[in-house]
């Protein structure tokens, strides 16, 4: 089979799409109901769980082999209202693990229970050298030396009060995302607007060249990855693998390809099954896309939570190369075409195991799959 082209400018356009939808974990209706837009115009057949997660299907050409799946979050970091200030602030923490000096000068909106929604920026407590002098410089980065100035005639609690400003708001962190002609696409939220527009590219590939996955294959779109929820709720029993997508951080120490995929070998959680590792090194060599193999001690993904949860499924991480994660984020096109590709080649490539089914039984029924067979890919 040749490989199938992956549409940069909708990649490119979905990741715009989805970056300036607010979606922090616990406020991501309208994202899921722009992915359900998507797929419905992709007319790819889905569901939504009690809680909102997106599960959608793409039937495959062998309907008896144990299912696929591929996996990323729309859900962010962000932040909500802890607080009422007597002088019109509003006091703030964060939902999702980020630090606070990257919360610092964040433009934000708080959404309201009534409908309301106000714009305002994050700012230290002593924001001004022009008032505190060195005090700017000296002043501890944490949460609770931050506030939240709104973007409104307010200098007392009884006017945010009539607002409808109430503790518990939601604030969403503007993504701010700018796209360079140098390929680079800087702003927050990349993790992981731009793992979900490679699903969508994904899906987009194989239906413009009318290809079918080889096996069935779910897409599931998670809504609680950054609380560490992730799709410990989403799975089917049938799935018997799933491919996770997320960052892998750009910095020293690290192995990940900035402009390419990186197979996560391992993160804070332990390994990643073997042999759906060596599959999807098998799929890059073959079809020549860049990657390299990395390792991740202060992470843990979508993957995680799945076996946590006590799914009996191999898994694996595949990453876009991001700088700056949970900051001021920064990936390349090329790095999430490369995803895209990988991603496009998974679901079209023949079962791991030359056996119909990958089920608990005896040893002798346990698949093999040949190191042999794996260097012709």
């Amino acid at each position: 089979m040749t490989e199938l082209n992956i549409d940069q400018e909708y990649l490119q356009e979905q990741l715009n799409h989805l970056l300036l939808t607010p979606s922090p974990s616990g406020m991501t209706d309208d994202v899921v109901r722009y992915i359900c837009a998507e797929l419905e115009k992709l007319e790819i057949r889905y569901e939504l769980t009690r809680r909102g997660a997106v599960r959608a299907i793409i039937p495959g050409r062998n309907e008896t082999a144990p299912r696929r799946a591929i996996a990323a979050h729309l859900d962010t970091l962000g932040a909500m209202v802890k607080g009422l200030k007597r002088d019109g602030r509003l006091r703030v923490v964060p939902i999702g693990h980020w630090n606070a000096r990257f919360a610092e000068g964040a433009r934000v909106k708080i959404h309201c229970d009534n409908g309301s929604i106000y714009t305002g920026t994050i700012l230290p407590l002593k924001a001004s050298g022009h008032t505190y002098n060195t005090e700017v410089d000296s002043q501890e980065s944490d949460w609770d030396n931050l506030e939240i100035r709104v973007d409104e005639p307010v200098n007392q609690i009884d006017q945010l009060w009539d607002m409808g400003v109430r503790v518990g708001d939601f604030v969403s962190v503007d993504s701010k995302p700018e796209f360079t002609e140098s390929g680079f696409v800087n702003g927050r939220h990349l993790d992981d607007k731009a793992g979900v527009a490679c699903m969508l590219a994904t899906v987009k590939a194989l239906r413009d060249a009318g290809v079918q996955p080889e096996l069935d294959s779910y897409l599931l779109f998670t809504i609680s990855e950054e609380v560490g929820v992730g799709a410990s709720h989403i799975l089917m029993g049938d799935i018997a693998e799933m491919v996770s997508i997320d960052n892998g951080t750009n910095a020293p120490g690290q192995n990940t390809c900035e402009y390419g995929v990186t197979i996560a070998m391992q993160d804070s959680s332990g390994p990643f099954d073997r042999h759906l590792n060596q599959h999807l090194i098998g799929l890059c060599k073959r079809w020549e896309i860049e990657f390299s193999r990395d390792i991740f001690r202060f992470y843990r993904s979508d993957a995680a939570s799945a076996l946590e949860a006590g799914n009996d499924i191999r898994t694996s991480l595949i990453c876009f190369g991001l700088d700056a994660s949970h900051g001021w984020e920064r990936v390349h096109m090329r790095s999430l075409e490369a995803v895209t590709r990988l991603l496009v080649s998974y679901l079209t490539s023949k079962p791991m195991f030359d056996k119909d089914q990958n089920a608990i039984g005896a040893i002798s029924e346990y698949p093999l799959i040949h190191d042999t067979e794996r260097l012709k890919m």
